[in-house]
């Protein structure tokens, strides 16, 4: 036999999550993470996030590991199990800095290079399609949004 469902405490059954921010952020960004990687898997073999570090090292924002576990939000042991994926591929090497011997520093091998520099049009392409119908307008207003969200937690980067 079993047991009925309970009620749904007053709190839960009223609250609209599809109306919640957080859950919609949360939503595109799983939408956006799963176009690009089908793009990426399909295109370079790699997942969008194993991409995105690509292209974070090829562009100078991110230089070391623990850059990377900040600004993707994860754990650094997260961070080094991708990027042992990565080295792994030959895409990228771990390079111990000569100023200070206990800072490594990422660097991309030539194959890391080319597909780093596939990435602009991958994101393009996946914002493109997100986007459609929105003007210029839009689109500016909703970057000038999302970046006082940013500000608002302290971040100053663009």
């Amino acid at each position: 036999m079993t047991e009925p469902t309970p009620a749904l405490p007053k709190e839960l059954s009223e609250y609209q999550m599809g109306e919640s921010v957080g859950y919609l952020i949360a939503r595109v960004k799983s939408v956006m993470s799963n176009l690009v990687t089908q793009r990426t898997m399909a295109e370079l073999g790699i997942t969008s996030t194993q991409a995105s570090i690509l292209f974070m090292v090829a562009s100078g924002r991110c230089l070391v590991a623990a850059e990377l576990a900040r600004d993707y939000g994860i754990d650094a042991s997260a961070v080094t199990r991708l990027i042992d994926r990565l080295e792994k591929r030959g895409l990228l090497t771990r390079v111990r800095s000569s100023e200070d011997r206990r800072v490594v520093r990422l660097a991309l091998t030539p194959e890391g290079y080319e597909l780093a520099a596939r990435m602009p049009e991958i994101f393009t392409s996946v914002l493109d399609k997100l986007l459609a119908g929105f003007t210029p307008e839009e689109v500016g207003f909703l970057k000038s949004m999302l970046r006082r969200v940013l500000v608002n937690n302290g971040d100053q980067t663009n």
